[in-house]
């Protein structure tokens, strides 16, 4: 069997979205920005995805639907669209759970002089109303807090921080892209004013995501060339990967409330048959939870000769797709950001794995996943125990 549970990482573009990609090759190709009819007929395609995408969201207007690249460029955009407009530096607040392409701007922004604070979470990887409000100043500028957090799982109160903030005047921000397609989003009653999107985790083609803006928030753009995309993203837009975001989009919102309740009777029914393996200890927070998501520590590994990417390792081989929170580099396994922010040690942040569910995840892959994975664990873990101290 070869399972595949890593649609956090990825999805496989549904063929809806690779036929909208192929007719607008053929029948949409010229440049939306040219005034003649094959011009026009590219940006008909453009306006159709853009109002799909906004229909995800239930934005009010399309042209509050900005696309770039993917999620990372959107986040980029977001935090440093916002510092550009400013010509001293002042405060911002983010999450000490954040994806890199967020925290890797924060950093950036940081050499320049502005003020970072980074909030902490507690155990199941939440972040605290109250630190919130604690951490705000006058001079805070833009709050970035993310929806649903790719490694652990764990949804973020964003309605709660983003009232904290606009309350205080400050702009807020959510990287919203494990969440779109699989939670609703309603952006018209959501208290964010900037939001990140990606089509590859929704079944579109990847190198193409979406910002939401809301109307009236003014953001600096980072690349200069002829004002495309209401001057806040140049370059002639790729129309047909553009069609298949859209489409993917569109399907996503037709689907959601049927395809939600059926992730997450998986997603719990793979956590019931790990219940009792005492090796795996869940990470991130049960209750508020994305509902493709299960996550877990390797409590018995050591991090060095058994680490999460061992089990990647390991399943793959049995013909089965997950992942670990751990990266490497130089041959070194290095412990995860996030499980280290949450609170575990050096040794167990490098021993976390992630199974991630999707519309192709049956009952009987779950149920394979589990036994496959306890008989792995028992053949890894015997060596190990048997190792001289």
């Amino acid at each position: 069997m070869q399972i595949y549970l890593d649609y956090s990482a990825t999805t496989p573009p549904r063929p809806e979205a690779i036929a909208a990609m192929q007719a607008a090759m053929a029948e949409q190709w010229g440049n939306p920005s040219s005034l003649h009819h094959w011009g026009s007929r590219a940006a008909t395609g453009l306006e159709q995805a853009r109002l799909g995408v906004a229909a995800l969201i239930n934005a009010a207007t399309a042209d509050s639907i900005v696309f770039t690249a993917g999620g990372t460029e959107a986040d980029n955009l977001a935090l440093l669209g916002v510092a550009r407009r400013y010509r001293v530096p002042q405060h911002l607040i983010i999450s000490a759970v954040e994806h890199s392409a967020i925290a890797k701007p924060a950093q950036y922004l940081e050499q320049l002089g502005w003020q970072v604070t980074r909030l902490p979470v507690d155990a199941q990887g939440r972040v605290s109303p109250a630190s919130l409000r604690q951490a705000l100043r006058d001079n805070t500028v833009l709050v970035s807090i993310i929806y649903g957090q790719s490694e652990v799982g764990t949804l973020q109160p964003i309605e709660v921080l983003g009232q904290i903030a606009r309350d205080h005047g400050a702009l807020f921000h959510t990287d919203a892209v494990q969440v779109a397609g699989r939670l609703p989003i309603d952006v018209q009653t959501l208290p964010v004013d900037l939001l990140s999107l990606s089509s590859h985790k929704l079944y579109g083609p990847q190198g193409a995501g979406a910002l939401y803006v809301r109307p009236q928030v003014e953001l600096e753009p980072l690349l200069g060339g002829g004002g495309q995309e209401f001057g806040l993203r140049s370059g002639t837009q790729a129309v047909p990967t553009l069609a298949g975001f859209g489409a993917a989009a569109a399907l996503a919102a037709a689907e959601m409330p049927a395809e939600t309740l059926r992730l997450i009777g998986l997603r719990d029914r793979l956590f019931e048959q790990l219940a009792e393996v005492a090796e795996l200890v869940p990470t991130g927070d049960r209750r508020h939870r994305l509902p493709h998501h299960a996550s877990f520590c390797l409590t018995a590994a050591d991090g060095d000769r058994l680490s999460g990417r061992t089990l990647v390792r390991e399943m793959n081989l049995a013909g089965i797709g997950i992942s670990a929170g751990s990266a490497c580099h130089s041959g070194q396994v290095s412990p995860s950001p996030v499980l280290l922010a949450m609170g575990y040690g050096d040794r167990a942040a490098r021993c976390g794995i992630r199974l991630t569910l999707g519309r192709h995840t049956t009952a009987a892959d779950i149920d394979w996943t589990a036994m496959v994975l306890r008989q792995v664990l028992q053949r890894v873990l015997v060596p190990l125990t048997l190792s001289p101290v």
